[in-house]
C-alpha cells in the first residue's frame, strides 16, 4: 500500500511521517506550519477560510490572525514561494487561502471521497487538569490520544501549556497521542505544577508519580522516562513491580554527573553546569543557554535551538533550575536498577553529548533482560526531521504491541 502523499514539483508532504521533502530531502517545518502546508494541500480544490485554518490547526485554543499571517509565510518559504508570487499557496482577499501549485499528484484520499476535505491526519487535543501531592504542591498533567495508557514520568523543561507549541516536544506529543492515551505531567518547580516549592528531592518526585498513578486509578501501565525521569521511572518500577507491565527509558543515566564523576576534570564539568545557570538561565544569548542547547541537540540548525532557549525561560525560573541541576547530579539508581521485573527497552542516541551512551550500557547490564537499541544521532531529544525519530516510533508501536494492557 503506497504511503499517502501529495506531491508537486519537487516537493512532497508526507501525511503520515509528518514530514516535508524536497528532492527526497527533509524539509525543516515547525509542527504548526506542516499542519497549515498538510491542510491547504489536502483541500486544494477549494478556498480554505481564515476561521477554518485556525480551527484545523489550533483547535479551541485562540490565537490571533497575526500568527496564521506567520505561520503562512513560513509555509510559503518552505515551499519556495513567496507573498508576491503566490505561485503555491494564493491568498483570496476577504475569503482566505488556497493552494494553487500545479500538477498536485497524491496517493491519499481521492477528490470525491468523503474524507477529502479533512485534514490528512487531524491532531489530539490536550485535556489538563490538577492534582495536589500529600505536601500540598500542585501537579498540572495532561491526557491525549485514545487506547491504551501511556504514562510518561516528568522531566527536566516541559510546560503542558507551551509545548504543543514547541518544535522541542511537539511531535512527541502529536505522535505518540496517534498510538495510544498519553499521559504527561509537569514536575514540581516547572511548568504548569507549582514553582514555589521546598522539595526537589529525587524521593519526592518518585512520590509525585505515584500520587497521580493512584488519582487516576492506574493499576498497571507502561511507563516512559526521558532523560532524568528514566531514573524517576526505574525508581518507581522497583518499588512497585505490581503497577509498571513495561518500562521505556529515553536518554537515560543512571548516576548524576557527580555521582559518575571520576576524574577532576569531570567533577569541575559538573559544577561549572550548575554555576552557568545560575548566572545565565533565561538570558537571550548567554553562553549557558547557546552551550546547554548545543549539548541537548547538537544537530539542531539555530531555529531549534532558539526555540529550546525559549521553552527554557518558560519552563522554570533561575533559582529552580538551579536546584534541579544540583539534584540530577546527585541521582543513583544504581540499586533500584536490579529489582525491575517488567521488560524494559532502552533507547540512546548512538554518539550523544549530553548523556553519552555508555550510561545506557550501565542500565542495560543492571535490569535482568533489559533490551538496548541504539540510534543513528547525537541529540539528547529526538527532532522530527531526523531518520532516528522514524526509527524510534517504529520501536515504540512494537513495545506497546508487548506490554500495554487491553
Amino acid at each position: 500500500m503506497a504511503t499517502p502523499a501529495f506531491r508537486f514539483g519537487d516537493f512532497e508532504v508526507d501525511v503520515e511521517q509528518f514530514q516535508v521533502r524536497q528532492a527526497g530531502a527533509p524539509v525543516h517545518v515547525e509542527p504548526q506550519v506542516y499542519d497549515v502546508i498538510a491542510h491547504l494541500v489536502a483541500n486544494r480544490h477549494r478556498v480554505v477560510t481564515k476561521e477554518e485554518m485556525l480551527d484545523a490547526v489550533w483547535g479551541d485554543r485562540f490565537v490571533s490572525e497575526s500568527t496564521l499571517s506567520t505561520r503562512i509565510n513560513m509555509a510559503r518559504k518552505a515551499l519556495g514561494d513567496d507573498g508576491r508570487r503566490q505561485a503555491v499557496i494564493k491568498t483570496v482577499f476577504g475569503r482566505g487561502f488556497q493552494f494553487v501549485a500545479e500538477g498536485v499528484d497524491d496517493d491519499g484520499p481521492d477528490e470525491d471521497s468523503p474524507g477529502a476535505s479533512q485534514p490528512p491526519t487531524p491532531r489530539t487535543r490536550d485535556v489538563i487538569r490538577f492534582v495536589e501531592t500529600d505536601d500540598g504542591a500542585r501537579l498540572g498533567y495532561a491526557t491525549s490520544g485514545d487506547g491504551p495508557v501511556l504514562l510518561k514520568a516528568a522531566n527536566w523543561m516541559t510546560h503542558l501549556e507551551f509545548d504543543r507549541e514547541s518544535p522541542i516536544w511537539r511531535h512527541w506529543i502529536d505522535d505518540l497521542s496517534t498510538r495510544c492515551s498519553l499521559i504527561r505531567y509537569d514536575e514540581r518547580g516547572c511548568g504548569l505544577s507549582d514553582w514555589d516549592v521546598d522539595d526537589f528531592t529525587f524521593d519526592t518526585w518518585v512520590r509525585d508519580l505515584h500520587t497521580l498513578a493512584d488519582h487516576l486509578e492506574l493499576e498497571r501501565f507502561p511507563l516512559l522516562g526521558i532523560s532524568q525521569g528514566a531514573a524517576v521511572a526505574i525508581a518507581f518500577a522497583a518499588q512497585f513491580p505490581e503497577r509498571v507491565s513495561g518500562l521505556l527509558l529515553v536518554g537515560a543515566y543512571p548516576r548524576g554527573r557527580l555521582v559518575r564523576a571520576t576524574t577532576e576534570d569531570e567533577l569541575r564539568q559538573a559544577a561549572l553546569d550548575v554555576e552557568l545557570a545560575r548566572a545565565g538561565w533565561g538570558i537571550p544569548d548567554s553562553p549557558f543557554m547557546q552551550v546547554f542547547a548545543s549539548q541537548f541537540m547538537p544537530d539542531a540548525d539555530r531555529s531549534q535551538w532558539n526555540a529550546f532557549n525559549d521553552l527554557q525561560a518558560k519552563t522554570t525560573s533561575p533559582d529552580n533550575a538551579v536546584s534541579f541541576l544540583e539534584t540530577f547530579a546527585h541521582i543513583d539508581v544504581t540499586d533500584f536498577a536490579p529489582k525491575v521485573e517488567c521488560p524494559t527497552l532502552l533507547v540512546h542516541s548512538r554518539d550523544e553529548l549530553r548523556v553519552p551512551a555508555a550510561n545506557a550500557w550501565e542500565i542495560a547490564s543492571l535490569i535482568p533482560d533489559a533490551e538496548l537499541v541504539s540510534l543513528p544521532s547525537r541529540n539528547h531529544i529526538l527532532q522530527a526531521d531526523e531518520p532516528a525519530w522514524d526509527r524510534f516510533l517504529s520501536v515504540v508501536d512494537e513495545f506497546l504491541a508487548t506490554v500495554a494492557p487491553s
